[in-house]
């Protein structure tokens, strides 16, 4: 009985002491992890922390058809903040060193503290090397504070396209919820123009670089020694349609004016030049803007913001005859023998004026002289419904569908317009108006290019655009990108005909023998715009040479008077920089403002 109870004390000593040193042991190594060796295990268990880092592609750059570098990348410092390694009393010090106002880089945190504490905010890009130099030397005082380099848009060719190219600007909070599988806070994205409406192609593909961390965020290694790391691929370099020499030389001839010009390549719709006038420097864009330059962009009464070429709406004026012209001949109204007689104006209800005396005239001299009695009386012959099927067939009332997005589809009155206005015994006296181009009817610089390159190309062409495509990276070959093909239906011999008379306005007794050339002949129509609140809008729409039309233009300049006056010496300029670049000297390019031409009879 004693040895048994002896037994149980041995065995129950023996447990318990198994159990203290187990304990022990436990306890010193407990002790060794929490205190020993505190830094080597917190990094060990980091290693299941993996961080990020995103690479920024290049932008794909802008090129123009003979692959001139229009819009380039160039490098730019950005200063970042992370907010979760930030203390937010270095704000003061941050915005003393960037120069800007109290409460700037709190302001700009407090935008985006709805995203991960761990993305990178830029607070400023286009940072000057004296910061990056103060981060540099100030690191380990910094945290959270950083930088990196970006590129910024440049424009190497003095080319300001401000309202084609577009510009990059920082994410809103709307486009990034759209698409946050791609973005992040801070980045820059294409706003307005080719920048905005090929962003896709030009942003590239981003690459990561992840690398381990440790609990205080602090890189301690590659992840996989950098196996898993993806590089990032540019983006596709865009092929312009324009010649940099005639945008050039568009932008030159256009300084101190109000309008918009459009030069375009009749057989494929490419544009060759695009200027809105007056325009505004893309450059303030590519670092933060300020509130001065907006300010002045948004509340200057002349719109620099504001694409004339593609959203102004103006009546077409003299410039709409050949419409009447080709839908008369088309549908077998008049022969180019018809002859109809011009005492000075057309009586329908009240007398219409024309601004000559022109006797007997038939079509081919009606637009060449631009008597206004030969198409009164026409467009009454075809019937108002009939004339508007006729414009839909150019494209007028309708948006063009070039690339840059924002267009205006204009204005074309039919018989149910006037019958909602005025009931079903609408005044049909209105209708003489809108044979010569004025009245209700509304259009775009670039819907008229679009109808002169048709007229041009005998009733085909293409859908106006000015990306060609892209550059094969690997071929450095031009990838085009498709435009549908537009056609008009409308017989060649009735363009023979028009085009005959727009020959004669140029190189007869027309309205722009001014700019005739000995070289280069060229075709056209001058047009003035009626303006009820002020001086009248001048116009000129012509293509050259006339024998094989390589180039459309249209030029619109507000309140200055005649169209053969103002404007079609601003198109002659861009015909001849475009066929005769090798030679034309730049003195030659240019034309006074306010420029008027002695001798010559210049009304439409």
């Amino acid at each position: 009985m004693r040895s048994e109870n002896f037994a149980s004390l041995s065995r129950k000593t023996f447990i318990y002491s198994f159990v203290v040193i187990l304990f022990g042991v436990l306890s010193f190594r407990l002790f060794q992890m929490q205190i020993l060796n505190q830094e080597a295990y917190e990094e060990k268990s980091a290693d299941n922390s993996i961080k990020a880092i995103e690479q920024t592609p290049f932008r794909g750059v802008f090129y123009d058809r003979n692959l001139k570098v229009m819009v380039d990348n160039i490098p730019a410092y950005s200063l970042r903040i992370t907010p979760a390694e930030y203390d937010s009393k270095l704000n003061p010090l941050i915005d003393k060193i960037l120069n800007a106002d109290s409460g700037y880089v709190a302001s700009i945190l407090k935008k985006n503290r709805i995203y991960s504490k761990y993305i990178p905010i830029r607070i400023k890009r286009g940072v000057g090397f004296d910061v990056v130099s103060w981060i540099e030397e100030n690191q380990e005082h910094l945290p959270g504070v950083d930088y990196i380099v970006e590129m910024q848009r440049g424009y190497p060719f003095g080319i300001k396209g401000s309202h084609s190219f577009g510009y990059t600007k920082e994410i809103s909070p709307n486009q990034l919820d759209a698409e946050k599988d791609y973005y992040i806070p801070g980045d820059y994205v294409g706003h307005n123009g080719i920048e905005k409406q090929y962003e896709k192609e030009l942003r590239g593909v981003k690459g990561f670089n992840y690398v381990l961390v440790n609990s205080k965020r602090r890189e301690i290694g590659k992840y996989k020694d950098g196996t898993e790391d993806k590089n990032s691929i540019k983006g596709k370099d865009l092929v312009l349609s324009y010649d940099a020499d005639v945008q050039k030389v568009a932008e030159e001839q256009m300084i101190g004016k109000r309008g918009a010009v459009v030069a375009i390549e009749p057989k494929t719709g490419e544009i060759l030049a695009l200027v809105s006038a007056p325009d505004y420097d893309l450059n303030e864009f590519s670092y933060v803007t300020s509130k001065e330059f907006l300010q002045e962009l948004y509340s200057n009464p002349d719109k620099p913001s504001f694409n004339r070429a593609t959203m102004s709406l103006k009546p077409p004026g003299s410039t709409f005859k050949m419409l009447a012209a080709i839908a008369a001949l088309d549908m077998g109204i008049i022969t180019p023998s018809t002859t109809i007689n011009c005492g000075g104006g057309f009586t329908f209800g009240r007398f219409f004026k024309c601004h000559g005396n022109h006797g007997s005239v038939n079509v081919v001299h009606a637009i060449e002289k631009s008597c206004n009695s030969f198409f009164y009386n026409l467009i009454y012959k075809i019937g108002l419904d009939k004339w508007k099927e006729y414009a839909l067939k150019f494209g007028f009332a309708s948006k063009t569908g070039i690339d840059i997005g924002e267009e205006s589809p204009g204005f074309i009155p039919g018989e149910d317009y006037y019958v909602k206005i005025y009931g079903e015994k609408w005044p049909r006296s209105i209708m003489a108006s809108l044979g010569i181009g004025q009245g209700e009817v509304s259009v775009t610089p670039l819907q008229l290019a679009k109808y002169v390159a048709l007229i041009a190309n005998d009733g085909s062409s293409f859908q106006p655009h000015i990306v060609k495509g892209y550059l094969d990276d690997k071929t450095k070959q031009i990838v085009p990108y498709k435009f549908p093909e537009i056609k008009t239906g409308i017989r060649k011999e009735v363009f023979d005909i028009v085009k005959e008379g727009m020959f004669l306005v140029v190189n007869g007794a027309g309205t722009a023998t001014h700019i005739k050339m000995p070289d280069i002949q060229i075709s056209g129509k001058t047009g003035t715009a009626q303006n009820p609140h002020g001086k009248d809008h001048a116009l000129f729409v012509g293509f050259a040479p006339s024998d094989d039309p390589k180039i459309v233009v249209v030029v619109v300049i507000e309140n200055v008077g005649f169209g053969g006056t103002y404007a079609a010496p601003v198109a002659k300029a861009l015909i001849e920089a475009y066929l005769k670049k090798d030679t034309i000297k730049k003195d030659k390019l240019k034309t006074k403002n306010n420029q008027t031409i002695a001798g010559v009879n210049l009304e439409d």
